[in-house]
Parts: structure tokens; C-alpha cells; sequence
């Protein structure tokens, strides 16, 4: 593409995608809007982007929050100015946490239009406070060689700052003068045209390839917890870039080390079953009964990612303080339960690659017993679940999440969201050989934007399913608007509780006189009729044969709803009752 130089305006704009281009950008969502119309303009013209118009800015910036969490590239975000830029906040801040990419372009008036109540216009520099990785407010868009350079280098500079070490956000203000349409105000010749373009883009310009340098004496390390007699290691909440070989490298230190794995629903390896024999996954379960507590206490804790979910996990490792080193790329601080901690900045897969294979040829033997007891005791609760849960006829919102583990179509992506789905996935989804992604939005841990941010895995992955309670969905409906758009199939498996199942957990449920109308706020949603005003396929669930036919065979195509209406006060009366006393057969 060359640069587009009917005005100033185009210019600029053209300038930026082009060079957002060649840095590899690959996709970009755009919200309707006046002021940023020379960016839209830029976007939907550039050959080589995939453009995607939203209407609603909060449904768009998740959406593209779930494009860059599964594509692992960022996703350019752009609206006009005023109050469109504030709707994209909450996903700002879900990036910010779970370090997924985003660069967020806002529309502005120029500086003579603030303060002096022009229409549209707040204060945008600095919109989303400190929650960026990196902002900047552009200067005003000029025909001026040296400033064509500045805009350049500042789009690399940010490209570079959402992308590498541990993704984020960027936001770029931008403002524009008149005219916003691409109205030709220049006299540029073809020859001098063609001399900035070649001057700006000297060949195929393009980032150099960004490598960590990994410093440290992983070896040493890796010596230390050979020592120990008790070790388990955490797979926690994570979104490694390749599941495959983040999987594969927490198989190799549990062998090596001979240490259980505890497995987090929310991490890649639950799914990777026939890579790793010593996943335990039922260790909320085990870890309600006293006696497994005290003869399981380990010496060590190896946490890769963040802690999972399960409060009784949380509970027993921050009553017992126990020596713990945590394994992330990043550099937030992990340790959320204050223990005896020492975060190792890098990721899993490349702890692996820097120990040389004739320092670890050696096994840790003296943990064979140790790792034997967490085995034994996990197929025993397995079993004892599996028997249960797969005699329950009842609509029961856990069974739900061991249906999907064990049917699911392999390699077939799931979006869990938060409050209950996520945590019913943590008691009940199966280790499995699916080699499935799961996504979720544990960083600010809200259900904002969970259609959206669902769709936008699925239009990345072409296929995908989101588990989701109904609360979670009608926060964001407007995503539903995106059908439009979307080329792959998203299927929804709704579990209708008629309010919010997370609520009934709490003390605040025996205060009947206001828990219903303030804290579990049932809609009395027909989801049916719901479905059929956005031209949505649906079905209502009522026989697990029914669920597991319709999971086992998903659309290619568009957005499929599968209700299952579940009675919420019933599903957490069986969870208070069930699982202590599974823990203890």
C-alpha cells in the first residue's frame, strides 16, 4: 500500500497503518465514529489488515481482547473521541492483568477545541491512568519529513512496548483538525510522492525478531529442589503461547523431580493427559479431608503461572507457609497468598531448554513415595466422582463441565467464564488427551465482556465454545451485534440458574429478606426469544444425551445457543454436601 496523501490527514493515518502493517499487524477493530474517520478510512482500505466494524465500543474492545488473547499478536483497537474511548476501560484493565496485547488508537479534537465545551470532547490524554504498558498523544498530523519520521518511530516504538517480553496495552491519542474525510487539499507530484513513501519505507521494513535474554543458574536451582523428598509442582492459571510444549516441559520437571501436578482447570495441561501420567486434578477434593492434609504436606512448592481457584488449595498452602518458587515470564508479583516465595522470571518452557540434558539425566527417586500417595488417593476420588457424577440424572451444573472434558471435540478451544463456571471447572473438568485451548479472563477475574471476548477467540480459532452462566451473558448482549462479522461458529452453553450461583457460596445467602433482589438479581430472561432477536440459533437442553449430542457435533458457522436451566439453590446445596464427603469415601 502506498500513502495516501490527499490531505494531511490521510497522510498520518495511512502512515501509521502502513507501518502497524509491516510490523506484522494482522487485525483491527474499528468503532464508528467522526473524528477518527481518516484512521478508519486508512484501515479499511489497507489490503493486507482484516477490519472489523463494531458498534458498541465495549462489546469491540473485547472482542479484540480476544483475538490478541488467542492469537498471542496484538490487535489495534480504534474510536472517535469523547466518552467511546472510556467504554473500552474494563478491558484495559483485563489486559493490563492478564498481559494480553492491545493498541488502543483514540480519535481527539485538537487542543484549540478542549476546554471550551466542543462537542465530544474530554480529557483523553492519560485516559486509562496507569494501566498501560505505555501512552502518548501524537502531535497534530503535519506533511513535514521529519515529523512523518517522529510519527514512524513512535508506532514502532509502541508496537514493540504491547507485544514483547510480557504483552499490553498501548494507547495512542490521536488528534485530527477538519477536513476528517479524505477531501485532496495537496499538490504533491507523483515523483515527490514517491520519494517520501521510499524514504519511510526503504525496502520491506520490519522489526528485528525480539529475543529475552534469560539470565540466572537454572541449574542450580533445579539441583536445590532435586534435595527434596516432598515436592509438588502447580500448573496455575496460564495462557502459554504454545500449550503443546508448555505441557511437554511441565511433564519433563515431574518426571525429573518425581513430583505430583497439581493441575488448574485454567491451565493448558488438564488437557494434555497422555503427555503427563502424575496430573492430579482432584486435589480440592482431596484436600477437604483432615488426614490427607497432614500426610500430604509438602516440603516444597513449584508454582508455574498463578495460584488456581480452589479456596482449599489457597487455604492449606498459606496455613503451612511453605517454601515456594514461582515460575513466570513476567514481572507482576504472583504470590498472592504472602508465602515463603521467589518468583523466577522465565517462562516454563524455557526453564527446560536452559538445563543441559546430561545435568538432569538424574532422577529424584527419593519423591517416588511421596508422588505414589498423591496417585493413589487421586484415582480413588476420581473414581469415587466419576461414579456420581455420571449417575446423576438431574440438570446439575457441575456435570456440565465433566460432559465437556470427556466429549468435547479435540483441539476445539473453550472460553470459561468467571464466578461459578470457572470454579465448577475447577471441581469437575477431567484430565483428557483433547489437547484443548482454554481461555478465560482471570486478570481482573469480572464478567465484562464475556460474549465478546468469546467471539473474538472464536473468529480467531474459526471454531469455539463458551461455558458461561446467564448473568455473565446479559452483561454483554450487545455482543451478540458481532454476528455479523464473525467467520467462524461460537456455541454457547448457557447454564440458566436464573440469578448469580456464585452468590449462594456466600454467608450474605442467609439474608433471604435482601439476597435475591440485591446480591443473586434473577432477569427472568426468555433466552429463546432473546436468541431469535439477534437471529441467533438455539436450543434448550433437558437430557444430558441432548447436551452431549450437541456438543459433539458443533457448527461451523455463526452463533448457536444451547440452554440448560439448572436450579441454583439445588446445585449449591450438592456442592456443600458432596464434596467433603467425597474427600472422605
Amino acid at each position: 500500500m502506498s500513502l495516501d496523501f490527499r490531505n494531511v490527514n490521510t497522510v498520518w493515518s495511512s502512515l501509521i497503518v502502513e507501518t502497524f502493517a509491516r510490523l506484522g499487524l494482522e487485525n483491527a477493530v474499528i468503532c464508528p465514529g467522526s473524528r477518527s474517520t481518516p484512521l478508519t478510512i486508512a484501515f479499511a482500505q489497507h489490503p493486507s489488515i482484516k477490519t472489523i466494524p463494531i458498534l458498541d465500543e465495549r462489546s469491540a474492545s473485547f472482542f479484540a481482547l480476544g483475538m490478541a488473547k488467542s492469537s498471542h499478536k496484538p490487535v489495534v483497537l480504534v474510536c472517535t473521541s469523547g466518552t467511546a474511548g472510556a467504554n473500552f476501560y474494563p478491558a484495559v484493565i483485563e489486559a493490563r492483568y492478564s498481559h494480553i496485547p492491545l493498541i488502543i488508537l483514540t480519535g481527539d479534537r485538537p487542543p484549540e477545541l478542549r476546554e471550551c465545551h466542543a462537542g465530544q470532547t474530554i480529557n483523553q490524554v492519560n485516559l486509562y491512568g496507569n494501566y498501560p504498558k505505555w501512552q502518548t498523544e501524537l502531535s497534530l498530523p503535519s506533511f513535514k519529513l521529519k515529523r512523518l519520521f517522529y510519527l514512524r518511530q513512535n508506532i514502532i516504538h509502541g508496537w514493540e512496548k504491547a507485544s514483547h517480553y510480557a504483552g499490553g496495552v498501548v494507547h495512542f491519542n490521536i488528534p485530527f483538525r477538519e477536513p476528517l474525510a479524505p477531501i485532496k487539499k495537496n499538490s504533491y507530484s507523483e515523483e515527490e510522492k514517491a520519494s517520501i513513501s521510499s524514504k519511510l519505507f526503504p525496502g520491506k521494513m520490519k522489526l528485528s525478531t525480539f529475543k529475552i535474554n534469560y539470565f540466572g543458574n537454572y541449574e542450580n536451582v533445579f539441583s536445590q529442589w532435586q534435595k527434596y523428598q516432598k515436592g509438588i509442582i502447580i500448573a496455575g492459571v496460564d495462557s502459554p503461547d504454545d500449550s503443546l510444549l508448555y505441557s511437554r516441559a511441565i511433564a519433563f520437571l515431574s518426571e525429573k523431580l518425581n513430583f505430583p501436578v497439581l493441575s488448574e482447570a485454567l491451565s493448558p495441561v488438564r488437557n494434555y493427559q497422555h503427555y503427563n501420567p502424575n496430573l492430579i486434578s482432584t486435589y480440592d477434593i482431596i484436600l477437604r479431608n483432615p488426614a490427607y492434609q497432614e500426610e500430604l504436606r509438602p516440603e516444597i512448592v513449584i508454582l508455574i503461572g498463578e495460584y488456581p481457584t480452589s479456596k482449599e488449595l489457597r487455604k492449606w498452602l498459606t496455613e503451612n507457609k511453605i517454601s515456594t518458587y514461582i515460575i513466570t515470564p513476567t514481572c507482576d508479583n504472583l504470590d498472592a497468598l504472602h508465602s515463603n516465595s521467589q518468583h523466577i522470571r522465565i517462562s516454563a518452557i524455557e526453564f527446560v531448554k536452559n538445563i543441559e540434558p546430561t545435568f538432569i539425566s538424574q532422577q529424584n527417586n527419593n519423591s517416588q513415595k511421596y508422588l505414589q500417595q498423591w496417585l493413589k488417593i487421586e484415582q480413588k476420588i476420581k473414581n469415587n466422582l466419576d461414579h456420581v457424577i455420571n449417575n446423576h440424572d438431574e440438570l446439575f451444573e457441575g456435570k456440565i463441565s465433566w460432559l465437556l472434558s470427556h466429549h468435547l471435540p479435540a483441539q476445539v478451544p473453550i472460553f470459561i467464564a468467571n464466578s461459578m463456571s470457572v470454579r465448577y471447572a475447577e471441581y469437575f473438568w477431567q484430565t483428557n488427551q483433547g489437547e484443548r485451548e482454554v481461555y478465560f479472563s482471570r486478570g481482573a477475574n469480572g464478567i465484562d465482556g464475556t460474549l465478546s471476548t468469546a467471539l473474538g477467540i472464536s473468529q480467531q480459532k474459526q471454531q469455539a465454545v463458551l461455558l458461561t452462566g446467564d448473568l455473565a451473558l446479559l452483561h454483554d448482549t450487545n455482543g451478540f451485534l458481532i454476528n455479523q462479522h464473525l467467520s467462524g461458529s461460537l456455541t454457547i452453553v448457557l447454564v440458566n440458574n436464573n440469578g448469580g450461583g456464585i452468590f449462594e457460596m456466600l454467608p450474605i445467602a442467609e439474608f433471604d429478606h435482601i439476597f435475591e433482589e440485591y446480591f443473586a438479581t434473577p432477569q427472568q430472561i426468555d433466552f429463546e426469544n432473546l436468541s431469535k432477536t439477534y437471529g441467533i440459533e438455539y436450543k434448550q437442553i433437558e437430557t444430558w444425551q441432548q447436551l452431549t449430542e450437541n456438543i459433539q457435533h458443533l457448527p461451523n458457522q455463526g452463533i448457536r445457543l444451547l440452554e440448560v436451566k439448572t436450579n441454583r439453590k439445588y446445585d449449591s446445596w450438592w456442592l456443600k454436601n458432596n464434596l467433603s464427603m467425597l474427600s472422605q469415601n
